[in-house]
């Protein structure tokens, strides 16, 4: 084939998805802060290697260069896209402040539902320890009096070794623990 023709097969006639992979690779590449370098060696870890010549002309060609099928199936596993996906238009909230926002968005909110999650658990097994402490008070002043006692003195302490200037020796301990053998039986 010669250039004219290649020229012409990747020019003006060409099936519109193509310029749409083309577009959704520069998005995709843009919105993760990444070189054209770094996309070539992430498809390379892939199993689709491709040089970075290869994905400017691809981007920005005149014209632009075509994509075959494997560096499609790259692109779809690199930005963990489908193939639909790829090859659809990237529409106008595509951009990649909106898509860097949307991704942020979503992770954050899965990190909430965790912590969330978390905190529920953790409050419930306080109102269980609260219910069975108070139950112990509820007997008399005397062991009122100690569950008071020890509340403030286990407080106290729990202060005292999370006070920044006790970082040191909680670091040496759990390096200690770490290091010690299991004590024999």
């Amino acid at each position: 084939m010669s250039s004219e023709e290649g020229a012409q097969r990747a020019g003006p006639g060409r099936p519109e998805p193509e310029d749409h992979v083309a577009a959704r690779v520069k998005i995709e590449r843009e919105t993760r802060g990444w070189s054209t370098v770094k996309l070539a060696e992430e498809m390379a870890a892939v199993g689709h290697p491709i040089n970075q010549s290869a994905i400017w002309r691809i981007e920005s060609g005149k014209p632009r260069r075509r994509v075959n099928l494997d560096e499609a199936l790259g692109f779809c596993k690199v930005f963990d896209l489908t193939m639909q996906d790829l090859t659809g238009p990237p529409g106008e909230l595509a951009t990649p402040r909106i898509r860097q926002l949307v991704s942020e968005y979503v992770q954050m909110t899965l990190e909430y539902r965790q912590l969330r999650a978390a905190i529920d658990r953790n409050q419930m097994h306080l109102h269980e320890i609260d219910a069975e402490l108070n139950a112990y008070g509820d007997k008399g002043p005397e062991q009122r009096g100690q569950l008071d006692e020890l509340m403030q003195r286990e407080e106290r302490a729990a202060r005292r070794s999370l006070h920044p200037s006790r970082t040191h020796l909680r670091n040496r301990a759990q390096l200690r623990n770490r290091q010690e053998p299991p004590a024999a039986d």
